[in-house]
């Protein structure tokens, strides 16, 4: 796979057959404009310092990949909506296999590798996605709390009825 049929901003794509003579370890850093470019797929202000480190364990028919993906990232607080700076730390630990995927109900049963495509695997793009998994989707700035205000019953949606209908009581029906 070349640069150009990447398929996100942040790609390392590396042949299994290649991975045994390079002892089992990958480090995967992103440079400043493929921090951007994730940073604009996420929606969300800038990353940096995303690196994503590797153990490749297991035969090359079923890799076993552990590690961490650490990054810096900016957000924008939910609460506040002012931009914040956050440390993410994602432990990984994935599976890759070339061999039959279950499917159906087999694949409810027992958890489903990644499948080895084309003989290579991609840590640019396993780097980009555990740092996705380790996003906040609910971003709060340290500090900042959410104060839920007491409702004015002067300020409630019916006040206005209640104003109008006065003190009168409910009249039932005289039979």
């Amino acid at each position: 796979m070349t640069r150009d049929q990447a398929v996100g901003p942040l790609t390392r794509s590396i042949r299994v057959d290649r991975m045994a003579r390079a002892q089992g370890d990958f480090i995967v850093t992103a440079t400043p404009e493929e921090c951007a470019a994730l940073a604009a797929d996420f929606g969300i202000p800038a990353i940096r310092d995303l690196v994503g480190r590797f153990r490749v364990g297991g035969t090359l028919e079923n890799l076993k990949v552990t590690g961490t993906v650490e990054a810096v990232v900016t957000q924008i607080c939910t609460v506040s909506l002012d931009p914040f700076e956050a440390s993410v730390s994602e432990p990984v630990e994935v599976t890759f296999t070339d061999g039959e995927i279950p499917t159906g109900h087999d694949a409810e049963d027992v958890e489903v590798p990644d499948p080895i495509v084309n003989g290579r695997v991609d840590f640019g793009t396993l780097t980009a996605e555990f740092l996705a998994m380790g996003l906040d989707p609910y971003p709060r700035k340290p500090g900042v709390t959410f104060d839920l205000a007491e409702p004015d019953p002067e300020d409630a949606p019916l006040a206005g009825l209640r104003a109008l209908q006065g003190d009168r009581a409910p009249q039932g029906n005289k039979d």
